[in-house]
């Protein structure tokens, strides 16, 4: 039976490399980005169907999700892998912190509507995090981040991919499923653009600066795929190292099920699942 993956932000980069690379194990792909005509070409070239929406807008995750669910009866894996760094604090259409709601609102939603199928396919959910983590700080009174120096939207960024460890280890907790969420290694993509900080490292190494967006996509398509983990759901990678570097935060079970709890209500879902 034809394996049915869904992957976000897959219109470029390590999401583009990971739909290619499933697509030519056999796998269905469903290819979501926020470009249309770039996310449109990476479906035609993979065989798959494409699906345009912006995480700036919880409205068009919700609006995905329905439709990902009237097209597909199955859902084998899910990849979490859009979002980014913003590098001056500015505020989506629904007026939360764009870091926070790319990365950590829209995943946790669209996860959240899909669950049901999930569950009944046996899904499998993967979570793009990074090794920012360790330079991130979750307060929960301040998620928007407007109590604290911007400094370029780094810690922001860190603080988003600790949010996005925790949410993958409270699903497993909480559902049973699959999930697991990794590290891609520094690697080469349009990410970060917008950063003085991302531009110099470039320049200074000729453009060089990271590894290749295949060679980040593999730990996405290692975890995608059919193949049996092997390690705990739950479990946070350093490419494919289990049990990469975290941050205390990162480990913290209360703060986990609080940030569950806390995040249920921004985006107007129940906690229970």
């Amino acid at each position: 039976m034809t394996r049915t993956v869904i992957i976000t932000g897959a219109s470029s980069g390590i999401g583009r490399e990971a739909a290619i690379a499933l697509a030519a194990r056999g796998a269905e792909i469903a290819v979501v980005g926020r470009n249309a005509e770039r996310t449109r070409a990476v479906a035609d070239q993979v065989g798959g169907t494409s699906f345009v929406a912006d995480f700036d807008r919880l409205d068009d995750v919700r609006t995905l999700a329905a439709d990902l669910l009237e097209r597909y009866p199955c859902i084998d894996a899910l990849a979490n892998n859009a979002g980014g760094l913003v590098s001056e604090r500015s505020l989506s259409a629904d007026g939360h912190e764009r870091i926070l709601q790319s990365n950590h609102l829209a995943p946790f939603l669209l996860t959240r509507l899909l669950l049901p199928r999930l569950l009944e396919s046996g899904g499998r959910v993967v979570s793009t995090a990074s090794v920012a983590n360790l330079f991130g700080h979750v307060r929960l009174d301040d998620l928007d981040w407007a109590k604290r120096p911007w400094l370029g939207g780094w810690r922001q960024y860190g603080t988003s991919k600790i949010e996005t460890i925790l949410f993958v280890r409270e699903l497993a907790k909480r559902t049973g499923l699959e999930a697991f969420s990794f590290h891609p290694g520094i690697v080469r993509t349009g990410f970060g653009q917008s950063s003085p900080m991302w531009r110099l490292a470039n320049v200074v190494s000729n453009g060089s600066f990271g590894i290749s967006a295949s060679a980040g996509a593999l730990p996405l398509v290692q975890l995608a795929g059919p193949t049996t983990v092997g390690v705990p759901s739950g479990t946070y990678f350093d490419q494919l190292k289990p049990d990469g570097l975290r941050i205390p935060q990162a480990k913290d079970d209360h703060l986990a099920e609080a940030l569950w709890d806390r995040t249920s209500e921004i985006v107007g879902l129940p906690s229970a699942v």
